[in-house]
């Protein structure tokens, strides 16, 4: 749980702020790595690039999952070695892959990037070794393929062995694959890592080769909503373990990687926004806050996704959108107290932001407490893809502050 007080004291200062903090950080990335003891894990920066958070992440030992070369440089800089620094995107440049080859274990995503790399490396009369991201012959849910943006068909590989096999400045020893983001079902997640590792004992039979890395890419979720079951990481966990020893012939001396995604950071954050005004038109009460869309993009995606979708239950299409009600709205006044819906006056209300569009709505015709002009009202699961996603320079406004509750109180 969020703490209050820290919210109310900074709310003096700030109309509206993330608060991200440092004792669940902890508690999560420790959670994955007494769950997954063979497992090496990479903080995907792009989930939150916060430095204070990407400090707390690092200082459990996990690597880097780097989705661009400024993350490959955010990484070296915080003292992660290239080995611990795994560089994954499509579209990378030559100016790219010149300036993160020596810091980092470079994904290559297609087959003329592999070239690329192959023709620069012989260039500097180097061997550079690289991992492959595969789009496989099979998905979470289904035993066949889909296309994708991200990755080298699996066929495409098979077709290209000869090829591969004959590059002189391009070593393979390393496949990735990422096919899905949030999900919590133990059983998914097994087959899927069950699926991976075949995958990978194909690749090496056919390219006659030991790999050195597996990246079995992210998918861990985390509950929006009080119905979502939580992710059984222990269980998860165990899985993996047999898997790895039933396995261990295959993979002697191979590490095997998982990427935390949103997992890590999700929970640690929460965004806190200011009432600046409440009005009444034709019988529907808005109420004003401060940085909504251009502050925290996601709920105003949500609001315009499940206002437009006549699905029930709208597909996710992450990292903009993960559900309905992905989101709780809680209301904090200055007496420390959270208004719960228990309280006596519950009124329906609509949460819209200052800027000069209709869209800027995070919440439509729900149910709060009253609600004052003045009071607080918190945004949770804003520790990833939240500050990192949103506009915030859209209409010139003052963006909203990033700050960072150490294990000791202290706020940064």
């Amino acid at each position: 749980m969020f703490n209050k007080q820290v919210i109310l004291n900074k709310a003096k200062e700030y109309n509206s702020f993330y608060l991200y903090d440092e004792n669940i950080i902890l508690e999560y990335t420790q959670r994955l790595k007494n769950n997954f003891p063979q497992v090496q894990f990479l903080y995907s920066i792009k989930s939150n690039s916060h430095n204070h958070v990407i400090k707390t992440v690092f200082s459990q030992g996990f690597g880097a999952d780097a989705a661009s070369l400024g993350e490959v440089q955010i990484s070296s800089e915080y003292g992660l070695s290239k080995e611990e620094i795994y560089y994954s995107a499509p579209g990378k440049t030559d100016h790219d892959i010149v300036n993160s080859m020596e810091k980092s274990v470079i994904i290559a995503d297609s087959l003329s990037e592999i070239e690329r790399i192959d023709k620069i490396a012989e260039e500097k009369n180097t061997v550079v070794e690289i991992g492959v991201r595969i789009n496989p012959n099979f998905t979470f849910y289904s035993s066949s393929g889909v296309p994708s943006k991200f990755g080298i068909d699996e066929e495409d590989i098979y077709h290209k062995l000869e090829w591969l096999k004959g590059l002189n400045g391009v070593k393979i020893v390393g496949l990735h694959v990422h096919s899905r983001s949030q999900e919590l079902d133990v059983e998914v997640m097994k087959e899927y890592y069950r699926k991976v590792f075949d995958l990978s004992f194909r690749v090496q039979e056919k390219l006659g080769i030991q790999l050195k890395f597996i990246n079995l890419g992210s998918g861990l979720g985390i509950p929006y909503t009080k119905q979502d079951e939580e992710l059984d990481t222990k269980k998860l966990g165990i899985e993996t373990s047999e898997m790895l020893y039933k396995f261990k012939g295959k993979l002697s001396g191979t590490k095997i990687y998982i990427e935390t995604g949103r997992y890590a950071v999700c929970k640690s954050g929460v965004y806190a926004t200011k009432v600046l005004d409440i009005k009444t038109s034709f019988g529907k009460k808005f109420v004003i806050l401060d940085n909504t869309l251009n502050g925290f993009i996601r709920p105003s995606i949500a609001n315009m996704i499940t206002s437009y979708s006549k699905d029930e239950s709208p597909c996710a299409n992450e990292p903009l959108f993960t559900q309905k009600n992905a989101f709780e709205f809680i209301v904090l006044n200055n007496k420390v107290e959270t208004k719960s819906v228990d309280d006596s006056e519950i009124e329906t209300v609509t949460l819209v932001g200052n800027l000069c569009t209709s869209t800027d709505v995070i919440a439509d015709n729900i149910y709060l407490p009253k609600v004052n002009v003045g009071d607080i009202v918190v945004v949770t699961n804003a520790g990833s893809y939240a500050a990192a996603l949103s506009p915030m320079q859209f209409a010139t406004m003052n963006p909203p502050k990033q700050l960072f509750l150490t294990r000791n109180g202290d706020i940064i």
